[in-house]
């Protein structure tokens, strides 16, 4: 399958992809991985287990996305990087084209809301 217009190399482009709730995670301020974990459950509903979340840990900091930060021997918090931050803006702006098509053709309608703009039938 080709990426579409805009993605991340295919990666980064799924809502519940752990590279993208991390990167969002993250964009709210830099965190250790039991932190990025709570906060993902919190704000996506979506538990990460050890094995995919420091493995998507690992493949973010390889590709330059995100970075460790100094911590103490338990915890290693980390932060995006502005690739990251670029990279998280292009995933989230692939993701609202594809959600606004969606809202369109089930006829709802965008409104303002507390969040911003969001649909109601």
């Amino acid at each position: 399958m080709t990426p579409r217009r805009g993605t991340t190399g295919g990666s980064l482009n799924r809502a519940n992809e752990p590279g993208v709730l991390i990167l969002t995670s993250l964009a709210g301020g830099e965190k250790h991985g039991y932190a990025l974990a709570r906060d993902i459950e919190a704000f996506a509903g979506v538990t990460l287990g050890p094995g995919t979340l420091y493995g998507a840990i690992t493949r973010l900091e390889e590709r330059g996305l995100i970075e460790a930060t100094a911590g103490d021997d338990r915890r290693r918090p980390y932060r995006i990087s502005a690739a990251g931050r670029a990279a998280l803006q292009a995933a989230v702006t692939d993701m609202r084209v594809i959600a606004d098509e969606g809202a369109t053709r089930l006829g709802l309608a965008l409104v303002p809301g507390r969040l911003g703009l969001g649909w109601t039938p």
